[in-house]
């Protein structure tokens, strides 16, 4: 189950269950998807975007309940 304590906005750090940094938050598409930048190094230059459901808690990032490998396995483009 996820908690999101703070809110998700846009340039948060978005970090894998393993403490890696999986990119920076562009902004929220709906209620269910968070769209990275496109511009972060980790991007490639494209914008990814991952489930909210893959969210495990929010502090002054977001963390995911995936590794980093998961995430880069299944995000979409």
């Amino acid at each position: 189950m996820n908690t999101v304590n703070e809110p998700i906005e846009p340039q948060m750090e978005v970090r894998s269950s393993d403490g890696l940094h999986v990119g920076t938050v562009d902004h929220l598409e709906g209620e269910s998807m968070i769209k990275l930048t496109r511009t972060d190094k980790a991007a490639g230059g494209e914008h990814h975007y991952i489930p909210m459901e893959w969210v495990d808690h929010v502090d002054a990032h977001v963390h995911l309940s995936k590794t980093v490998e998961d995430v880069r396995a299944q995000w979409q483009s």
